[in-house]
This record gives C-alpha cells, sequence and structure tokens, in this order.
C-alpha cells in the first residue's frame, strides 16, 4: 500500500515556474513507477510525464517536452514535476500516481495509487 500527497500547486502568470511534489508513504517507493496526469474541468485525465523505478528512464507528453521535467528522489519517497514556462492551457488539477508495474506509461488505468491532486492555475 503506498499513499501519494501531493504539494506546491497554486496561481502562476504565464511564463512562470512552479515546483510540485509527491511524498509517498512506505518502504518500497523505490518498486513504484511515478506519473503525473492532469485533468482540466470537463476533460479526460491526461497523461504529462513519467519516470522509471531508478529514475533513468523519463517520458512526456508532447506539449510538455522541454518545458516540464520529472525527477524522483528514493530516499525521501518523493516525485518531482518541474514545470517551467507554463501556459493557460496547462491549467488543471495534477495527480501524482504510482504503478507496481513499468508499462504501460501513459495510460491512468495502468497505475495503482493516486494522489488527491493539487490545482495548478495559470493566467494569461
Amino acid at each position: 500500500q503506498v499513499q501519494l500527497v501531493e504539494s506546491g500547486g497554486g496561481l502562476v502568470q504565464a511564463g512562470g515556474s512552479l515546483r510540485l511534489s509527491c511524498a509517498a508513504s512506505g518502504r518500497t517507493f523505490s518498486t513504484y513507477t511515478m506519473g503525473w496526469f492532469r485533468q482540466a474541468p470537463g476533460k479526460d485525465r491526461d497523461f504529462v510525464a513519467a519516470i522509471s523505478r531508478s529514475g533513468g528512464s523519463t517520458d512526456y507528453r508532447d506539449s510538455v517536452k522541454g518545458r516540464f521535467t520529472i525527477s524522483r528522489d528514493n530516499a525521501p519517497n518523493t516525485v518531482y514535476l518541474q514545470m517551467n514556462s507554463l501556459k493557460p492551457e496547462d491549467t488543471a488539477v495534477y495527480y501524482c500516481a504510482a504503478m507496481r508495474t513499468t508499462t504501460p506509461l501513459k495510460y491512468s488505468f495502468a497505475y495503482d495509487y493516486w494522489g488527491q491532486g493539487t490545482q495548478v492555475t495559470v493566467s494569461s
């Protein structure tokens, strides 16, 4: 069982930056593939980024490549999403998720545990 708690969301102007954090409970954090998803009002929950168990491999949705960076620190059980050059279309609730397997990365159904979400609002 893994419990995930996101933090770091907020209101920022277009072009600004935010860093999201996701703290995980439990001693098996390093065995989980971690991902970030986002959901805007009236939209589906979309894949944003994922990182492998060791942190050596990452993947991103096309619209955030070059602007967002996912990273993890297996001690102390935290995954991060650094978001730069934010755009109004990045506005959404951002969710952290953990997956016991390694694939598929981009589908929410593959993830076993979810955080409660943190709101990111980018003003134009």
